[in-house]
């Protein structure tokens, strides 16, 4: 259906089309949700913020053009980072004539190191974004007051008209309750601490 206000035949993105020059719409959200995660695996295999923009790029390009390749269902992050673990490599042949300070053995360390923090940091914001579900409504509003943009401690209380050591307290107890609970759902999802 073509919807004239966005100028976007949904339906040929949202399944692709027959002859496959679209990808659907499930490869563009995935595209979409990786640009971050992607950006922060680059940043430390080339060392600065203006190569980690042009290796994304780079990477960018090669994914959409192989969309097609791409299983849905399969970890997308995983097959992204391969191919921006290459477009780091043909980075730094391009940029041979620059200083290198470290070698391929040592880039290969380092994204290795960095594919497992990745995957870590997302099993352990899955296990807090659990945990959170679980607090009972008032401590999950305080947190969320807390961490709003601008909050701080002093703000919350003045906000709730309580003593700001109050809300310190509140906030000290659930964040030992959150600790705890995250750390109960790693060891329960194979270990992870």
């Amino acid at each position: 259906m073509f919807d004239p206000a966005n100028n976007i035949d949904r339906a040929r993105v949202s399944s692709g089309t027959p002859n496959g020059d679209v990808p659907g719409e499930a490869f563009i959200r995935e595209f979409t949700q990786s640009q971050r995660p992607l950006y922060l695996y680059i940043l430390p295999l080339v060392g600065n913020s203006a190569d980690a923009d042009e290796v994304l790029q780079e990477a960018n390009l090669v994914i959409w053009a192989k969309w097609h390749q791409f299983e849905l269902g399969s970890n997308f992050l995983a097959w992204g980072r391969a191919i921006a673990r290459l477009e780091v490599f043909r980075h730094r042949r391009n940029r041979s004539r620059k200083l290198t300070f470290l070698d391929g053995n040592v880039l290969d360390l380092v994204a290795q190191q960095s594919e497992a923090v990745n995957e870590n940091l997302e099993v352990r914001q899955a296990a807090l974004s659990k945990c959170l579900g679980q607090l009972r409504p008032q401590d999950r509003e305080l947190i969320q007051m807390r961490y709003a943009s601008g909050a701080n401690g002093d703000k919350v209380a003045k906000n709730l008209g309580r003593p700001a050591n109050s809300v310190y307290q509140s906030l000290g107890r659930i964040r030992r309750v959150l600790m705890e609970c995250v750390r109960m759902q790693l060891a329960e999802e194979g270990g992870l601490q």
